[in-house]
């Protein structure tokens, strides 16, 4: 509802820098990226709901702040207020998750994605209905929305059953993160899935940007983009269950991972076979688009909740949180680092007449992340561990 226009009401309505802006807003992604390990570790230490209503009370007040500051401290305070909320609360929820679906936990992780992806579709259409009265407006109706959830979540949510007090956990937060460092086969595992988060980010940048590319006009342009994400919510919203009951019951949980991933990988060979409109006209290029982002779409609705669940598996179900903590980190440094190298690649591709070059990047890195967890699978590495009942 917010994020995607904070950019806008920073260089215009208040008339900053542009490197103010990239400031504003890379300090809130470091704030959520980088601190993801001290809030998983903190929720396996306090307990899920507290962070959880720690997480959402935060985003709550950053919301709020930015609705009522105009100078850069305070909209640094502000945008940092409203990441680190969401590391206190993501590896929060996905290990509540995970250890009160018990048996399910793979099917728990699929509604979740649903939930997920229809946010992502209709924020945005909000947004732009909040926004056309004022960006302060929005973020007041933001705010209101997190301090909803803040309350339902103390009134409504049990309390996990894996709470634990500081003084119940042996050691200090240094030992919980050596523990985690040292599981090998969790390490292996999420070095191995960067690259599909990479890929699957594309559909924020790469395929916006090519989106501007087949297009006249900025008009044109936007239609494009919101037809990308229509494609991308509606299936992974729709088609979510049967994607996953489909994956398990023909490949099971662990084999579904690299077969998804390379169908993530084989996404981008529309684009690379049409890279411009001018190679097979406007209507097959723009064609090749939504063919991309559709199949990026049912990748993203088969990985995820196998993802999630193998990460339960890998932890052992001891420090759950953690384990997701430093998983977000790892994938988040991955995510920036494919960012940076995506957009000089899509500039040189353009510039030296091989506009296919990134698609074809983007398909070895998928190919060497689908042999990576393939390598894994054949190893036995992402075998699962002990899935607990569930505790009533």
């Amino acid at each position: 509802m917010l994020m995607p226009y904070l950019a806008g009401y920073l260089s215009g309505t208040l008339a900053l820098a542009g490197w103010v802006v990239g400031l504003v807003l890379g300090v809130r992604n470091f704030a959520q990226q980088g601190m993801f390990l001290i809030g998983g570790t903190l929720a396996d230490r306090l307990g899920y709901k507290p962070l959880i209503v720690a997480g959402c009370l935060l985003r709550t007040v950053g919301f709020a702040l930015l609705a009522a500051v105009d100078s850069l401290p305070a909209l640094i305070v502000a945008s940092a207020a409203t990441g680190f909320a969401g590391a206190l609360f993501n590896p929060a929820v996905r290990a509540y998750l995970a250890s009160d679906s018990g048996e399910r936990r793979i099917e728990a992780f699929a509604v979740f994605n649903i939930f997920y992806q229809a946010g992502i579709l209709i924020g945005p259409l909000v947004g732009v209905a909040v926004m056309a009265v004022d960006f302060r407006l929005t973020s007041v109706v933001a705010a209101g929305v997190f301090a909803l959830l803040t309350i339902v979540q103390i009134l409504a949510l049990p309390r996990d059953h894996t709470t634990r007090s500081p003084q119940s956990r042996p050691g200090s937060i240094l030992t919980d993160w050596r523990t985690v460092l040292a599981n090998r086969r969790f390490v292996l595992f999420a070095a191995a899935m960067i690259g599909s988060y990479v890929l699957s980010f594309q559909v924020y940048l790469a395929l916006p940007l090519h989106a501007a590319a087949l297009t006249t006009g900025t008009g044109a342009a936007t239609v494009l983009v919101a037809a990308v994400f229509v494609v991308t919510g509606v299936i992974a919203v729709a088609g979510q269950f049967r994607i996953t009951s489909w994956f398990r019951n023909r490949w099971g949980p662990t084999r579904s991972l690299p077969i998804g991933l390379a169908v993530m990988t084989a996404a981008f060979l529309p684009l690379l076979a049409v890279p411009t409109a001018s190679s097979a006209g406007r209507a097959l290029a723009m064609t090749a688009l939504l063919a991309a982002a559709a199949a990026l779409a049912v990748a993203t609705a088969t990985v995820f909740p196998f993802e999630m669940d193998t990460v339960v598996g890998l932890s052992g179900n001891r420090l759950v949180a953690t384990h997701y903590g430093l998983y977000n980190t790892v994938v988040g440094v991955g995510i920036l680092i494919g960012n940076l190298a995506t957009g000089a690649l899509y500039s040189i591709g353009n510039r030296i007449g091989f506009p296919g070059l990134i698609w074809l990047v983007l398909i070895g890195i998928g190919v060497a992340c689908t042999t990576a967890l393939q390598a894994l699978y054949r190893s036995g590495s992402l075998d699962r561990g002990p899935v607990p009942a569930r505790d009533r």
